[in-house]
């Protein structure tokens, strides 16, 4: 029997959204990404949620839903608490920002369709070139030895403000700090404004064009994730009271963001306990074909619109 959510005004069966949520987490968590890049374009295209209460429904899920594979990577000592950081720093003034300009700029389902697609799209075409990338290096025979089990965790070297610095699988590797705050900051507003927190955009940019290993990013990258996504829907909730905003459906829908939330709790627990037995290069590819082809369909039907 369906159940009709009031808020967002959509009706579905109370199994489907954990289901789907499940699946799509247990996959992408192991790259570091939550699953809300994905969870969206079902929301809008299955569910047909497309009021801009569908980016704090999102980011619902995200608070529900990470805290399982966090847990997963601090266990087992995955987690970059340097890194963690200057990413939340850059990313919680960032969200605030691009709440407003979900709200004032991209209020329509079909601009903001193009906006999703442009910004799948470019994830998709990182993740692809780091896949070409890494094959290349291996054929060159440049590819670093298969990790040691017993080695798989992370050491903290350096973090100052010049830069941050770890070791991991007899490797040393690093960053400078002003330049993942910056890409944080960036990366906070396009995850305000879509609804994702960020992790699926910072993820790839950690691997493609900083070239830390995906095995080490995905802790930092989730956490960062958690903490602005409860900023995001804190902020949005608190919009929902303010007298010019009375007009907008701008408040979560929490039952619906649960739902997903709790289905996510389950698969990114998983992922992130299975992530250490898949090669990296898998992941990629996998995230990597969804996220192109999520993007060229909400590309499509904007161009579809404009042509109207």
């Amino acid at each position: 029997m369906e159940y009709l959510f009031p808020i967002s005004g959509v009706t579905t069966y109370l199994w489907l959204p954990p289901l789907v949520a499940f699946v799509v987490s247990f996959f992408t968590s192991m790259g570091g990404v939550s699953g809300a890049f994905l969870l969206l374009p079902f929301q809008m295209s299955f569910l047909n949620f497309t009021s801009p209460a569908v980016s704090p429904t999102n980011l619902v899920f995200n608070v529900v839903a990470i805290p399982s594979g966090v847990w997963r990577y601090l266990r087992e000592g995955r987690m970059v608490w340097p890194l963690t950081w200057v990413v939340v720093l850059g990313t919680l003034p960032g969200v605030i920002i691009g709440c407003f300009i979900r709200l004032h700029w991209l209020p329509y389902p079909e601009t903001f369709k193009a906006f999703v697609g442009c910004v799948l799209l470019y994830i998709g075409v990182r993740m692809f070139m780091d896949i070409n990338k890494s094959r290349k290096a291996a054929a060159a025979g440049k590819a670093p030895a298969p990790p040691a089990p017993k080695e798989f965790v992370v050491h903290t070297i350096e973090f100052s403000a010049r830069r941050v610095a770890y070791g991991f699988q007899g490797r040393e590797y690093s960053a400078s700090s002003a330049g993942i705050f910056t890409l944080a900051f960036i990366v906070g507003v396009v995850g305000g404004v879509y609804g994702i927190g960020g992790g699926a955009i910072i993820a790839p940019f950690f691997v493609a064009i900083y070239g830390l290993p995906v095995h080490t990013v995905a802790g930092a990258a989730l956490m960062g994730t958690f903490i602005t996504s409860v900023a995001g829907v804190l902020f949005y909730q608190a919009l929902a009271f303010v007298p010019a905003y009375a007009g907008m459906a701008v408040a979560p829908d929490w039952l619906l963001g649960a739902l997903f939330g709790f289905g996510g709790l389950g698969g990114m627990y998983l992922g992130a306990r299975t992530q250490r037995f898949v090669p990296a290069k898998w992941i990629k590819l996998g995230l990597g074909l969804l996220l192109l082809y999520v993007s060229i369909r909400y590309l499509i039907d904007f161009a579809a619109w404009l042509g109207r």
